[in-house]
């Protein structure tokens, strides 16, 4: 049976990585996010999450899956949604992918919204910090996080083999299981997969509000987080089939959810997303181009939420993606790649929460990204994208939404450059330097009414312009074979930033922005949407985001006790609204992680130390979050059963049961993190 270790599950690769030859063997995994000329080391900073790294790293959703990694924070809304924040930008600025393309949902929308995606079906995940948008869109001025599942197999499969998981335990008691198997003859190769998972309410230190904003009459529910339980559900199938000079495939996904709302009681959503998806590559052309790579997705997704059994609000949004990238043939020194991206989404809310109209986005785009190796020691990259937006709203003949009369439309064009130098054998010295537009968004544009989640009337500006940021990067890598890391810095300014800032007026919010004035809906929501909330206006303000990021991993000792490591990371953001002088809400403070790892023979574990110092810099109309220290460990043993791998695990979290709040979720003070928390798995492969 051929062995893929970089392209199985994280089951198979974690067992993989922890076997003794790989403590001889080093594999370099090859990003391929924003890669795709296969440079095996890239100017913009990237991380991977694989193997172990992944396996134990996972949680369930991709927000936490991520949090503790360099640069990234989670906007944390409870354990049934939580989205990625890299370097203080969130919502659109962070593009989700999946295997490349991008995947249509909500959860930029709102905070409360989850991306539909439970990690334990993926193989890879893959960060790109930093503005990607030359080959992924105006959306990117912030990041790239991309998934890579093998629904579709890439690489030809000769026999059958798959992998397992059960987990338990965890602050939220979660019952998880999945499992894939994936089979083939050299040609034709097929992969199914399955997963679910239930949690329940989750635990926590203390009471769930912060003493910011308890009432000491009633100071509400403590040691658990009300309304925070769910599940989640979802298989594909798919299949490839494989030539000498390429490959062409299709799948299909189902992901179904249901989980509570913990900042409205008794609310739930109600999600389901119905994913198709189609992939090919064609290699060793004759001719101008020699490989064409064409991906292809198309979505349906809606979710509803519900307050005692009946629906209030239903979100839909249904679209395509389709991306060709054609790889030419070599000019001398130079490499690259030329490419086109077509895209559309129709989204829609009926009900309560419907702040925003029914809007139908459009874009087009083409892009080149161009490698020079200028010498030995001294790689160049140069690109450019040019995108054209339009969004169709349809007000619908609602008054609120009056404003939405007629189309926006866009031309956002990016500029991208980066340098790698190879200063000795162990140094590199890294920089990229890049001009970025975003278009916005259609609830930017037309959002007006009371949204529920966040406690505010928003209210878009259709006369917003596009959001321009001028981004840089830094970096000092370094590689002896006891110390493998980087320091470094980044930068950027925007022209127009794009803010959702309070206005310092209130808004009626009785409504939940519903139409109808007859229908008077009271909920005692956590927010208070009884009574008048703030206003929030979206607009456009200068802003300046900088920070550093620090990372390594220290080969301590081998010798008959076993192998010990110690990981060091560091990361830090700032930013500020030039215009007003405050600093901009939601940013995480500085954080310190420390990780002592120990491997020998068929056990491994390590020890994790995490420290998050306050975060006092918000502003006027944001509380502070306090600062915390908390303690990680886990514990592995591999053993073998018949031609089957298998790794029973314990792993605990939070050990001192301290109270975490995030400075990056808008829940901070209602939401706290999970308390004390011990978790048990069971992996298998074969």
């Amino acid at each position: 049976m051929r062995r893929l270790p970089l392209r199985l599950s994280p089951f198979t690769a974690a067992l993989w990585l922890a076997s003794p030859l790989s403590q001889a063997v080093e594999l370099q995994p090859q990003v391929i996010t924003a890669n795709p000329l296969g440079n095996s080391e890239l100017a913009a900073p990237t991380t991977v999450l694989e193997g172990d790294a992944l396996a134990l790293q996972q949680k369930g959703s991709l927000g936490q899956t991520l949090n503790n990694q360099p640069g990234v924070a989670s906007t944390w809304f409870g354990p049934g949604a939580s989205r990625p924040v890299i370097r203080g930008l969130d919502g659109d600025r962070i593009r989700i992918l999946r295997n490349g393309v991008g995947a249509l949902d909500a959860s930029s929308l709102s905070y409360d919204h989850a991306v539909p995606l439970d990690p334990a079906t993926v193989d890879r995940i893959e960060i790109v910090r930093g503005p990607a948008a030359l080959l992924y869109g105006g959306n990117a001025i912030g990041g790239v996080v991309n998934s890579f599942d093998n629904r579709i197999p890439t690489d030809p499969v000769d026999g059958i083999h798959g992998a397992g998981e059960l987990r338990y335990g965890g602050a939220d008691t979660t019952r998880s299981s999945a499992g894939k198997l994936e089979a083939g003859d050299g040609r034709f190769a097929l992969h199914l997969d399955a997963n679910s998972r239930q949690f329940n309410d989750l635990r926590i230190p203390g009471y769930a509000r912060s003493s910011k904003v308890r009432d000491a009459d009633e100071p509400g529910s403590k040691h658990r987080l009300e309304n925070s339980d769910g599940r989640q559900d979802g298989g594909a199938v798919g299949g490839s089939y494989h030539w000498d000079h390429g490959y062409t495939g299709l799948s299909y996904s189902r992901y179904d959810s249901n989980y509570g709302s913990v900042a409205e009681p008794g609310v739930r959503l109600d999600m389901q997303q119905d994913h198709y998806g189609f992939a090919s590559e064609l290699r060793d052309l004759d001719g101008p181009f020699s490989a064409l790579k064409f991906d292809v997705g198309y979505t349906d997704y809606q979710h509803r939420e519900m307050e005692g059994g009946e629906v209030h609000t239903t979100f839909k949004n249904k679209g395509y993606e389709a991306r060709v990238e054609a790889r030419h043939q070599p000019w001398g020194p130079v490499e690259g790649v030329i490419g086109a991206q077509v895209s559309r989404n129709e989204f829609s809310a009926l009900g309560e929460e419907a702040f925003v109209p029914q809007s139908d986005t459009n874009s087009l785009a083409l892009f080149m990204l161009e490698q020079w190796q200028a010498s030995e020691r001294l790689n160049l990259s140069l690109g450019g994208r040019l995108e054209h937006t339009r969004i169709d709203p349809d007000s619908q003949g609602s008054e609120r939404f009056a404003q939405a009369d007629s189309a926006s439309s866009f031309t956002a064009a990016s500029l991208s450059s980066g340098a790698v130098y190879t200063l000795t054998p162990i140094w590199s010295l890294v920089t990229t330097l890049g001009y970025t537009e975003r278009a916005p968004t259609f609830y930017e544009l037309y959002a007006n009414g009371a949204h529920v989640a966040t406690g505010t009337f928003e209210v878009g500006d259709p006369n917003l312009s596009k959001e321009k940021a001028i981004s840089s990067d830094l970096a000092l890598r370094f590689d002896n074979g006891v110390h493998k890391g980087s320091v470094g810095v980044f930068y950027s300014h925007f022209r127009n930033y794009i803010g959702l800032l309070a206005s310092g007026n209130m808004r009626e919010g009785h409504d939940h922005g519903h139409d109808h004035g007859d229908e008077d809906h009271d909920h005692d929501h956590d927010h208070d949407h009884a009574g008048d909330v703030p206003e929030y206006l979206y607009k456009g303000v200068r802003a300046r985001f900088y920070g550093f990021e620090a990372q390594d991993r220290w080969q301590l000792a081998q010798n008959h006790l076993g192998s010990f490591a110690l990981e060091l990371s560091g990361d830090y953001t700032r930013a500020k609204n030039l215009d007003s002088g405050e600093d901009l809400p939601r940013i995480a403070p500085l954080r310190l992680n420390s990780g002592l790892l120990w491997e020998r023979e068929r056990w491994q574990a390590r020890v994790d130390v995490q420290h998050a110092s306050a975060q006092h810099r918000k502003p006027d109309n944001e509380t502070s979050t306090d600062g915390y220290t908390t303690l990680g460990a886990s514990l592995g043993y591999r053993f073998d059963i018949g031609q089957s791998q298998w790794l029973a695990f314990v792993r605990a979290e939070n050990l001192t049961d301290q109270t975490v709040r995030y400075a990056s979720s808008i829940l901070r003070d209602i939401a706290p993190a999970p308390g004390r928390s011990v978790e048990v798995g069971l992996r298998t492969s074969f």
